[in-house]
């Protein structure tokens, strides 16, 4: 009997004690993307390359224009050699030097670079692949949202 009780404390301690008897409501399981930008990383043949809040703004003229932040992690420098946005080669320009740890912001009040393409050709709400090509981290393609040119993206233009 004894052996039993301890069996059972056993199983009820192992359960709750991992959250197992949390059910399908647990609020681990409740996790969602606190922004709407999408986040990538190549971590292959020693690169160390991060991407976050990477997501395209929409302008009134059909431009497209690439929000978000790349960081180098690794201690040699990298270049960022292009952007493709929705199968268009955007405009890049501004800072595209890679040294470790220090960003390069398109948009924002600490933007250092900027991404265009004339021609979007999507709308908000949609999602579109942005592909960036690097010269020594290779490339990396996500698939980001289009937004509007409005609230927080007002002031991005083309």
């Amino acid at each position: 009997m004894r052996r039993i009780v301890i069996a059972l404390l056993i199983t009820t301690l192992a359960l709750s004690l991992t959250a197992c008897g949390a059910g399908f409501n647990a609020s681990t399981r409740q996790v969602s993307q606190v922004t709407d930008g999408v986040e990538g990383a190549i971590k292959t043949a020693g690169n160390n390359m991060k991407l976050a809040g990477v997501l395209i703004v929409e302008t009134p003229g059909g431009a497209g224009v690439l929000v978000g932040t790349v960081v180098n992690s690794q201690m040699d420098e990298d270049a960022l050699l292009g952007v493709r946005i929705n199968g268009v080669v955007a405009n890049v320009t501004g800072t595209n030097t890679l040294a470790q740890n220090a960003p390069v912001r398109f948009e924002g009040e600490s933007a250092n670079a900027k991404a265009v393409v004339p021609v979007l050709n999507a709308k908000a709400g949609s999602h579109v692949q942005v592909t960036m090509f690097f010269a020594h981290a290779g490339e990396i393609t996500l698939l980001a949202i289009v937004r509007d040119q409005r609230d927080t993206y007002a002031g991005i233009t083309a």
